[in-house]
């Protein structure tokens, strides 16, 4: 149980930390209104200028140490970042993954692979938005993924398989693969036996690599992406071989943060404009707002993005003090997914039948807000972590 693992106390800022970070954020946002997002989202494109915005600002290379062109800061201003694109209305879909996929080449790289590909991520020439890890019949259950990666004499290896809700693979230059390079049957652990790779998407495509587009209800711009034969230089295997399903876990407490702080990013948009809504429209010549059942949905979502803000703090500290965070990570995660949808729903409560209409953006972000509970991790999933590893309750199967 949790006091099992007290360890003594961690400084956590409250407030409003990074203010100055946080204005610069607002400012390159602000360029970038609700009819930007409505035209891209009709026309199924990638928000390539925003991205390039963020990438110029030096934003997206936040946790990039200085040395290789980044900022070196910690994952904190790195989850103030995505809180505060959210926040203002704007989609941290696009550039939310070069966050979290940073940390398995930041910690688990080779110094040569870090001097070849950091430099170019943190200027933008190179972008790392694409994670090829969930398969269309694993789903959530990693261990047993079917793609393979067999190695070929000592310089490559040579990929067959299929990802599937591969967001970004057409708009990024670089992609994180998850592969086994040992089977099932030859491991005495299933989290053995799988490893992770650099692809160079560019160099691949037409060779062995073949990415189709998958429409979906957000414009996250995800991908199906097919592995036939193809050929990846040894030199691009990240760590070592057959690790990998932990060097993912490793990352994946860093993912539940950030998200976790996005996800609080856009139930305060939300929030915010139910309130102002709410003040402003006039039913029976009085503010709607002036009535407690628009009242209340609306309270309990801001206590619920508080809640969820102080989680995502914590956890974030306690991840800065290289401390154990996953039960944090995770309950940040789930707080701001059910926050951040409550938020979404007040404000469509709120609105009534203009919630439906583009114009106010709140249906684009109620959209965007319903992933949370699903993706990266579910939240059942959390739940279920949570009570097995934390409460000591037995494994579910």
């Amino acid at each position: 149980m949790e006091a099992s693992r007290a360890q003594g106390p961690v400084a956590m800022e409250l407030g409003e930390d990074y203010p100055e970070l946080r204005e610069s954020v607002c400012k390159v946002c602000a360029r970038y209104p609700g009819e930007y997002w409505r035209k891209l989202e009709e026309a199924q494109q990638y928000p390539t200028e925003f991205v390039r915005a963020l990438t110029e600002a030096g934003f997206l290379s936040a946790l990039i140490p200085e040395e290789y062109g980044g900022s070196g800061l910690p994952l904190r201003a790195a989850a103030v970042v995505l809180e505060e694109i959210g926040g203002s209305g704007c989609s941290a879909g696009a550039a939310h993954a070069q966050m979290y996929i940073m940390g398995t080449l930041l910690k688990h790289g080779s110094a040569a692979q870090k001097k070849k590909y950091l430099p170019g991520i943190a200027s933008g020439k190179l972008r790392l938005q694409a994670f090829g890890v969930t398969e269309p019949t694993t789903g959530s259950d990693t261990t047993k993924l079917k793609t393979r990666a067999d190695k070929k004499g000592n310089d490559r290896y040579v990929v067959n398989g299929q990802k599937v809700w591969t967001s970004r693979a057409l708009h990024s230059d670089l992609m994180l693969l998850l592969a086994r390079t040992t089977p099932l049957d030859r491991i005495k652990k299933r989290t053995d036996g799988l490893s992770v790779f650099l692809v160079d998407i560019a160099a691949a495509k037409g060779k062995g690599l073949e990415i189709r587009p998958l429409k979906a209800m957000i414009n996250h711009n995800t991908t199906e992406v097919f592995f036939d034969n193809l050929e990846i230089p040894a030199d691009n295997l990240i760590g070592e071989e057959g690790k990998g399903f932990r060097y993912i876990l490793d990352g994946m407490n860093a993912e539940r943060i950030l998200l976790a702080s996005e996800a609080v990013g856009d139930g305060r948009w939300l929030l915010r404009k139910g309130v102002e809504y709410a003040k402003e429209r006039r039913v029976f010549d009085r503010p709607i707002g002036q009535n407690q059942g628009i009242q209340f949905p609306l309270a309990r979502a801001y206590t619920e993005l508080e809640a969820a803000d102080l989680m995502a703090r914590r956890a974030a500290a306690l991840f800065a003090a290289g401390r154990d965070c996953g039960p944090e990570a995770n309950m940040a995660k789930h707080l701001a997914a059910e926050a951040a949808w409550h938020a979404g729903e007040a404000a469509m409560q709120t609105h009534g039948g203009f919630a439906f209409a583009r114009e106010y953006d709140v249906e684009r972000k109620w959209r965007e807000c319903r992933l949370y509970q699903i993706a990266p991790i579910s939240t059942n999933m959390v739940l279920a972590y949570l009570a097995q590893h934390v409460l000591g309750l037995p494994r579910s199967y």
